[in-house]
């Protein structure tokens, strides 16, 4: 499913139009990146989805045609955890 038919969905299960329902996943959008982006805080859904900010430490990796090792700088990165809820119903199938 992509946006455009999230948003269709939403619409028809909730009677909003597709432009509210479309406004507020951008809003949505906005905030989690602004929340990831700053990294001081986690977005929380409790039991459906957490959005954070982690550090990945600097290593050393190895060039894949070569072998050789090279250098992986400490970087920034997203993380999303699937909660209990959204956990059980993915093993349940309903």
């Amino acid at each position: 499913m992509n946006k455009t038919e999230l948003v269709e969905t939403i619409a028809q299960r909730t009677d909003l139009s597709k432009k509210d329902v479309l406004a507020v996943l951008d809003t949505f959008e906005d905030i989690a990146g602004d929340i990831v982006a700053k990294g001081k805080d986690t977005l929380t859904i409790p039991g459906f989805l957490k959005f954070e900010r982690i550090k990945r430490a600097a290593r050393t990796g190895r060039n894949p045609q070569t072998g050789e090792p090279l250098k992986v700088p400490a970087s920034n990165a997203a993380k999303v955890t699937a909660g209990a809820k959204l956990k059980n119903r993915a093993k349940s199938g309903k």
